[in-house]
């Protein structure tokens, strides 16, 4: 079998694609550093991450059907099921079936899921300054962007 390169000097063209170099290595650190902030951000208020995208599913449109906040976070309905028991069990959401069809579930914010809204945002924002220290609102908008076409290009 005749090896693809022959030299190092063939690898020379991919570099940028190897890690650490590369986009996708490059943008799973930068989740990584941002979850890991977060998370300790969250854990005196015994929340995690995923609490955060559900609650802000819920704040944009209260009673969504269980399918339809997993849909919105590309999420296995196991993952999600867990992570709503454990916000029901928190006093944070609750369950209801549609009134139309019963087969669905409708979850609700309760009281102190509606006053988180309050509370989260502004720490989100914290983080989200902290990371973004030194880029301009112009080279932000650009990279959510370009990120935003990314994603929509593998979706």
């Amino acid at each position: 079998m005749v090896p693809l390169y022959n030299n190092s000097q063939d690898l020379k063209p991919f570099q940028e694609v190897r890690a650490p170099y590369g986009v996708g290595y490059r943008i799973k650190l930068l989740s990584q550093l941002l979850a890991r902030k977060f998370t300790e951000r969250l854990e005196p208020l015994g929340l995690t991450p995923f609490h955060w995208v559900v609650l802000c599913c819920l704040w944009e449109a209260d009673g969504l059907p269980t399918s339809s906040i997993g849909e919105k976070l590309q999420q296995v309905g196991g993952t999600l099921t867990g992570v709503l028991d454990r916000m029901e069990e928190r006093g944070l959401i609750r369950r209801e079936r549609d009134c139309h069809d019963r087969r669905i579930w409708r979850i609700w914010l309760t009281d102190a899921g509606k006053e988180l809204e309050t509370v989260l945002p502004p720490i989100a924002v914290e983080i989200r300054e902290e990371a973004m220290r030194g880029v301009s609102y112009t080279d932000r908008e650009h990279f959510c962007k370009i990120l935003n076409q990314a994603i929509t290009n593998l979706s």
